[in-house]
Order: C-alpha cells, then sequence, then structure tokens
C-alpha cells in the first residue's frame, strides 16, 4: 500500500490543478460576461432611457386630455342609455295604445255585426214575413177571383198558354 500512496497523491494534485483551471476558466468567461453587461447597461442608459423618458413626459401630456375623452364618453354613454329609455317606454307606450285601439276596433266591428244581424233579423220578422204573408193571402185572392172571373174569359176565348206569375218570381228583393 506504500507503493500506492504517492499515485493517490499525484491524483489528488491533478484534481485539485484541473479544478483550479476550470475556475479560472469561469472568472475569465464572468468577466467577459460582465463587460458585455456593463456595455449594454449603458447602452440601455443613452438610448432606452431617453424614450422612456420621452414617453412618460407624452403621457404626462396626454393624461389629461385622456381622461377628459374617458369622462365625455362616460357622460355620452348615460345620455344615450337615458334617451335609449325614453324611447323604449315611448314605443312601449305606443304599442301598448296601439293593441288597445285594435281591441276597441275589433269590440266595435263584432258589436255592428251584431246590429246588422239584429236589424237583418228585425227586417225580416217585421216587413217580409208579413209582406210574404200579404202577397200569399192577395195571390190566393188573385187566383180565386181569377178562378170565379176567368171561367168567362176561358168561355171569351181567353188565352190558354198564358203562364200565371209564381209567388217567388213576383218577391225578388
Amino acid at each position: 500500500m506504500d507503493k500506492l500512496t504517492p499515485l493517490f497523491i499525484f491524483l489528488t494534485g491533478a484534481a485539485v490543478m484541473l479544478q483550479a483551471g476550470v475556475l479560472m476558466a469561469m472568472y475569465l468567461a464572468m468577466r467577459k460576461s460582465g463587460a458585455r453587461m456593463e456595455a449594454l447597461a449603458t447602452e440601455v442608459k443613452t438610448k432606452v432611457l431617453p424614450a422612456v423618458e420621452q414617453a412618460e413626459a407624452m403621457l404626462a401630456e396626454l393624461r389629461p386630455k385622456l381622461q377628459v375623452i374617458a369622462e365625455n364618453l362616460q357622460d355620452s354613454t348615460t345620455v344615450l342609455r337615458e334617451q335609449v329609455q325614453r324611447v323604449d317606454a315611448t314605443v312601449k307606450d305606443a304599442v301598448d295604445r296601439g293593441r288597445l285601439q285594435i281591441i276597441r276596433a275589433d269590440e266595435l266591428l263584432s258589436r255592428t255585426l251584431d246590429r246588422v244581424e239584429q236589424t237583418s233579423d228585425m227586417v225580416h220578422n217585421t216587413v217580409i214575413s208579413p209582406v210574404r204573408q200579404l202577397s200569399g193571402l192577395m195571390q190566393g185572392i188573385t187566383v180565386g177571383l181569377e178562378f170565379l172571373f176567368g171561367g168567362r174569359r176561358r168561355r171569351n176565348g181567353g188565352s190558354r198558354g198564358e203562364r200565371r206569375p209564381v209567388p217567388q218570381d213576383e218577391m225578388f228583393i
């Protein structure tokens, strides 16, 4: 085992040297990256920050105008909503009134048709039926008189092919 100890010491020393080399490479890479980062930060400070400051100044200048626009839009929306509600109420009222007028017109038409029907029935009962009865009575009297006086006319040469009027022919209304 004594022969292996110097070998282990040599391997340990080589590993330590390898680690030192890796750490040195990391240090150099970090230093190079740091330099790049500083250059980038300087560039950001010189180019981006003035643009941001200019944008902030413009935004500060536009903020009151945007606020006025937002307030005007809100007021306009409120007024528009109120107008729409008024128009909606007016349309509803007009529809309700129209519906009521249609109902009234329907009732008026129904009553008128009922009265026309009642009047027609009344005219039929008071005028047409008695006229038919009177017409029938007159026809009966006429036929009776024709029978009484018609025998003489036939004997006196009256026309045999004469057609007598039928009650329905005389009563056309």
